[in-house]
C-alpha cells in the first residue's frame, strides 16, 4: 500500500469512526474521543466544559463533544470575530462561540462527515443560533477563501490528520493579518518516538497521531505563524497531554 493509500484507508477510517458516534449520539447516547473508542473519560468530552456552558446548549451537542479541552475559553473571542471551528463534529464549540462573537460576528464549523454535519444542523436549529454555517469539507483543504476568519479553532481534530502540514498552511491562508489560533489538542513528549506513540493508543482514539511539542511548533512556525505558545493542561496517557496551542499570522505591517 502506498503512503498515498495509507492515508486515505486512516481518513476513511476516522470518518466511520466519526460517523458512528454521531449516530449514537442521534440515538440517544454518547460520544468522545480517547483511547476507548465512544466512551466517556475524564481525559475527553464535554466534562471539559463548565457547567453553564452545558446547561445552555442542546443536550445531543454536548453528549457528541469529542475533544480534549474547551478552545472557545482560550481563544480571545471577542465581538464581531469571524471563527472556524476544524472538525466541528457535533457543534458544541460552533454553537459556543458564535454566542460568544454576538450577532455581528460569525462561526463556521467544518466536518467531513455527513453524519456529524447533519447533528451540527439539529442541534443549530435547537440551540436558536443564527450567526453559524457549518461547511463540508477537510480540515487540508479549507473551502473558505484567503483572509476570511480572524480566529481558527480546533478540539482535538488536528491529531487525526494524515498531513499535518498541509492543515497549518491552510490555517495561516484563511486567517486574516492579525489573526490568530486557539486549539485543544494532544501533544506528545519530544522524546516518545511515532512507534511509542502508537503503543499508548490507536490514531481514531487521538493518540497516535499527535506532533511532539517541537514538531508541532516547528510545523506552525515553517507555515508563517508567529508567537508560538503550546501550554499542557493535563495527561491523556504516559507522555501524552492536551494542550493548548495558540499561534499568531502576523499583521500586515509586520
Amino acid at each position: 500500500m502506498s503512503e498515498q493509500q495509507a492515508g486515505a484507508h486512516l481518513r476513511e477510517t476516522v470518518r466511520e469512526r466519526y460517523a458512528a458516534a454521531a449516530t449514537q449520539v442521534t440515538e440517544g447516547g454518547t460520544a468522545c474521543c480517547g483511547p476507548q473508542a465512544i466512551e466517556i473519560d475524564d481525559s475527553f468530552g464535554s466534562t471539559l466544559y463548565a457547567a453553564d456552558e452545558r446547561d445552555a446548549l442542546p443536550a445531543e451537542a454536548v453528549a457528541a463533544s469529542l475533544g480534549c479541552g474547551n478552545p472557545t475559553a482560550v481563544a480571545d473571542l471577542r465581538t464581531g470575530d469571524v471563527v472556524l471551528d476544524l472538525g466541528s463534529g457535533g457543534g458544541i464549540d460552533v454553537l459556543l462561540s458564535a454566542r460568544r462573537v454576538g450577532p455581528t460576528g460569525k462561526a463556521y464549523g467544518l466536518d467531513m462527515t455527513d453524519e456529524m454535519l447533519a447533528l451540527a444542523l439539529a442541534n443549530q436549529r435547537k440551540a436558536g443560533v443564527t450567526n453559524v454555517e457549518f461547511l463540508k469539507g477537510t480540515i487540508e483543504a479549507i473551502p473558505l477563501p484567503a483572509n476570511t476568519v480572524d480566529v481558527v479553532i480546533s478540539n482535538c481534530v488536528i491529531n487525526l490528520s494524515t498531513d499535518k502540514q498541509a492543515v497549518f498552511a491552510e490555517m495561516f491562508r484563511v486567517l486574516t493579518p492579525g489573526g490568530r489560533i486557539g486549539i485543544s489538542d494532544v501533544v506528545a513528549d519530544d522524546g516518545l518516538t511515532s512507534a511509542q506513540r502508537a503503543e499508548r493508543g490507536d490514531y481514531v482514539g487521538c493518540i497516535a497521531g499527535a506532533l511532539s511539542f517541537a514538531e508541532y511548533r516547528q510545523g506552525l512556525e515553517a507555515a508563517g505563524f508567529t508567537d508560538v505558545g503550546i501550554t499542557p493542561t493535563h495527561a491523556v496517557a504516559d507522555g501524552m497531554h492536551a494542550a493548548i496551542v495558540r499561534a499568531a499570522k502576523p499583521s500586515a505591517g509586520a
